[in-house]
Parts: structure tokens; sequence; C-alpha cells
């Protein structure tokens, strides 16, 4: 079950477009991950209504936000780690690695043992039309390499202008760049900076359980109300 912190960010804003990659095969391991169970993107409330905030200052620019990621659990870093690890399986690596060999991604810093997406404050996010259609950001969102850094130099000018224009908007909301990753976004005042969590992504980990009714007597039987 998933703290009262965290949310589904359609609860909070529906306007946002998503597109959950990593509950589909549609990303570098090429099947959904370990915990992904629904295609929602969960997200502590902080960032949601940072999200929010991003999303309303884009109002009437012909842009949207779309989110790609929110919390990622942490068996979802660890299935990451396994298909790093099977040198074997090299299927995504025409679209998502192509000048990158498999076996350096962990030397050259692409990916890592521990994810900030797994404290619930991170966000992979892009720009689309406000109807939804992709924009052209440069380069595959996921990807390895060098055209992925957000200041990257050999990309058109019309690609470098949509990222800065999504950078800008979301460091005014209080996100914080990744410079590695033009999609990667941390709300700067983290609900759980230190703390990485593990429930699945599913509507169920957001249950909310009542916990403050009395119990009704031994025996007692309740009155229903006229109308009931």
């Amino acid at each position: 079950m998933a703290p009262d912190e965290f949310v589904d960010l359609a609860d909070v804003d529906s306007t946002i477009w998503t597109d959950m990659r990593y509950a589909k095969e549609r990303n570098v391991v090429g099947v959904p991950l370990d915990g992904y169970v629904d295609p929602i993107c969960v997200v502590t409330c902080a960032a949601a209504k940072a999200l929010s905030k991003a999303q309303t200052a884009l109002s009437g620019s012909g842009y949207s936000l779309q989110v790609l990621d929110g919390y990622r659990p942490v068996r979802a870093v660890r299935h990451i780690i396994r298909w790093a690890h099977d040198l074997d399986d090299q299927r995504t690596k025409p679209v998502f690695y192509p000048q990158v060999e498999k076996e350096r991604l962990f030397t050259d810093g692409y990916l890592h043992q521990w994810s900030s997406h797994s404290r619930g404050s991170t966000v992979d996010v892009t720009l689309v039309t406000s109807e939804g259609l992709p924009v052209d950001m440069g380069s595959t969102f996921g990807g390895f390499g060098a055209r992925s850094r957000t200041l990257h130099a050999g990309i058109r000018a019309d690609q470098r202008a949509r990222r800065l224009y999504l950078k800008r908007t979301m460091e005014r909301a209080g996100f914080v760049n990744l410079p590695e990753e033009w999609w990667h976004y941390t709300y700067r005042t983290e609900s759980f900076p230190d703390v990485y969590f593990d429930f699945p992504v599913s509507r169920l980990s957001l249950r909310r359980v009542v916990t403050d009714v009395p119990p009704i007597p031994s025996g007692a039987i309740p009155q229903q109300r006229s109308g009931e």
C-alpha cells in the first residue's frame, strides 16, 4: 500500500496527457517492467500539484505536458538492471542505444543501482500538442546517448527550443532537470528525499483504508435512516 502522500496524477489534473511507457513494451527493456500493474501515473501529491502548475503555464501555447513515467518501484529498477547485465539481449539497441555498447551502460553513467523515480517526486515528461500529438524533441525518450543530454549541441534549433521551453516551464513550477536526460525532472522539495519505495504502480496501491470509524458494539444492530 502506498503512503497517503501518493496520488494518481489524473485525480489532480486530468488535462495532463500520459503515456506510461514502462507499463508497456515501448521502452528500452522491450517488455512491461516488474511492478507496473496499471498504466497510471503515480506521484507524490506535491509533485502532482507542481505538474498541474506547469500545465497551467502552458495554457494558450499550443503545447501540453505528457508524462511518460512517474513513481517507479524498486523492483522495476532491478528489472532494468537484470536486463542490462544480459548482454545477449540486444533487441532494443537500434532504437534506444544505437551508439552505445550495452556493456558500458553502467560504466558510462547511463544506469545506476537506484533511481530517484522510486522516491515518488521524479517524473519523465515531454511536450505534445494541445491535442496530444507528439512533437520532435530531438531524440528518443528513454534512449542512451549524447543526444539525450538536454543541451546537446547536435540537435536542430527547433528541437533545442522545445527542450528549453519545457525546461523553463518545469523549473518555474519547482522542478530540477537532470542534464543527461532532457525528459527527467525531480521536484525540488521532495516529500521523501531519502526513501525508496517498492509498492506496485496500481490503483489498488492507492486505495485508502478508513481506520477512524469506531467499531459497532457486539450484538448491536445499526439503525438504517430513512431513504438509505
